[in-house]
């Protein structure tokens, strides 16, 4: 029996696993495609939070040196400047997602993840004792905890009956990646229809086409005559198009599922969410459920932590989830072609030129600014671990140096090293260091410096020090299990 099972190997699916062969569990990916290698580029990259999250790793160098980076994030037809952000990653990250996949399966397989490949999930069956995950054509695979990364059309989300809550879709667009025959116009075109534009990809023969088509596509996968109607219906001309490596479509359809969690099957990334990819967020959704919930899961499959952890998977991922679909189906408004929404277009730049306006938009769209609801107390709690520049014995440090295992994490700022972790030093690393500077957060500026500050494997800080160590011991057993001998 595995200890956990995930259906997708996607950017979410790989994410997970690596989270959990770091915590040193037994984790099996299922995925239907035959084939290491996503035909096509799919989606494009993704944002400062996201490069965060794996320079925690120690592994954004990889992603940034295949990429490119833009310091402006877009909200409609405005450009956002976060190059003042307080974060090494003021910037977003381009590359495409069959690079971005090439990637995270590359440092999974240093990590040693079977990933069994031409495996479709049909469903499943749970109990105490565990889950058995039914494969199409094959016996049922066992594992103690399931997880559903298996796209926004999850066979695992809708084995479980997890209600898919939200809006339907109003219009959708092709996207494909294809030869023309024609000069391609550049730039981007806005009408009724939606947003259109042809792009020349780095091969320099292919083409890739986003076209919306005003209405709601058929359910049937689009043929290459789909995507000529509709460059022709924009357009005038179809550019010639052929030889399609893929012509898909998207909608602008918004859902959420109502829970992230049944028991011992938990859902992450499309599986949970769904929604317009306006604003460039999806991969770095699915990658932050996946930091935020594989640290939890593999305590409870080690028996670190009760079962009751689980549950505060869904009590995070799910309002900030839920924040930035609010803020898709926003973007979404402003693309539209009429004079009215041109108008609130407009209206929506001006704003953006302030600085505060600017400032909680772009932390929104950064992920910058994720704040998960840990009680009151400093600004510092349930928000990212800025990564500061450490003095630590061996030498000056990268906060963000000490999370590459994913493990726990007590910075002891004190001068004279109080702190200890006393039956939890198996579980949470301690680093004793001095700070000489200014804690700043997006979007709220300077805060007040700590004394020591509690990190989660995650990033996310679980306990703030003020000139004591109130709290701390409830903080470490809340969130790393009791203390032992």
């Amino acid at each position: 029996m595995h200890d956990v099972v995930i259906a997708g190997g996607g950017p979410t699916g790989l994410m997970l696993a690596g989270e959990l062969a770091l915590a040193g569990v037994d984790v099996l990916v299922l995925e239907r495609r035959e084939t290491a290698e996503l035909v096509g580029s799919r989606a494009g990259g993704f944002h400062a939070r996201t490069l965060e999250v794996l320079d925690q790793r120690g592994i954004v160098e990889r992603f940034l040196d295949e990429g490119q980076t833009v310091q402006v994030l877009a909200l409609g037809a405005t450009a956002l400047d976060l190059t003042d952000f307080p974060t090494r990653h003021p910037y977003t990250l381009g590359l495409w997602q069959n690079h971005i996949e090439r990637i995270l399966l590359g440092w999974v397989e240093e990590l040693g993840v079977p990933i069994r490949r031409g495996v479709e999930v049909t469903g499943f069956e749970q109990d105490d004792g565990g889950v058995g995950v039914h494969v199409e054509g094959g016996s049922p695979v066992p594992a103690r905890y399931l997880v559903g990364a298996d796209g926004g059309r999850s066979v695992v989300r809708r084995a479980a009956g997890i209600v898919f809550a939200g809006e339907s879709a109003t219009r959708s667009a092709l996207i494909a990646e294809v030869q023309v025959a024609e000069e391609i116009p550049s730039g981007v075109r806005h009408d009724e229809r939606g947003i259109h534009g042809l792009h020349l990809m780095e091969d320099g023969r292919t083409v890739r086409v986003v076209v919306g088509e005003g209405r709601v596509g058929p359910a049937a996968e689009p043929t290459l005559e789909d995507l000529s109607a509709a460059l022709t219906a924009v357009f005038g001309t179809d550019f010639g198009v052929h030889d399609p490596t893929w012509v898909s479509r998207f909608t602008d359809a918004t859902r959420q599922a109502e829970s992230y969690r049944t028991e011992r099957v938990l859902l992450a990334g499309d599986a949970a969410h769904v929604h317009f990819p306006a604003g460039g967020q999806g991969i770095g959704l699915g990658v932050q459920d996946a930091v935020n919930l594989g640290w939890k899961l593999a305590q409870v499959v080690r028996g670190t932590s009760p079962d009751s952890l689980l549950d505060t998977y869904h009590a995070e991922r799910h309002p900030a989830d839920a924040r930035v679909l609010q803020h898709t189906m926003a973007q979404t408004g402003l693309q539209g072609g009429n004079s009215r929404i041109a108008a609130v277009r407009d209206l929506v730049g001006e704003l953006a030129a302030f600085d505060e306006p600017r400032r909680h938009v772009t932390g929104l769209l950064s992920g910058l600014d994720v704040h998960y609801d840990l009680g009151a107390g400093h600004p510092l709690l349930g928000r990212r671990m800025p990564d500061v520049d450490l003095d630590t014995p061996e030498g000056p440090r990268r906060a963000y140096a000490f999370l590459h295992a994913a493990r726990p994490l007590l910075i002891d700022l004190g001068v004279e090293g109080r702190l200890d972790l006393a039956g939890w030093a198996d579980r949470v690393d301690l680093v004793r260091a001095s700070y000489d500077g200014t804690w700043e957060l997006p979007v709220l500026g300077i805060v007040p410096a700590p004394t020591a500050v509690l990190v989660r494997p995650d990033g996310h800080v679980a306990w703030v020090g003020e000139g004591s160590d109130a709290g701390l011991r409830e903080a470490l057993e809340a969130w790393f299990g009791p203390a032992r001998d």
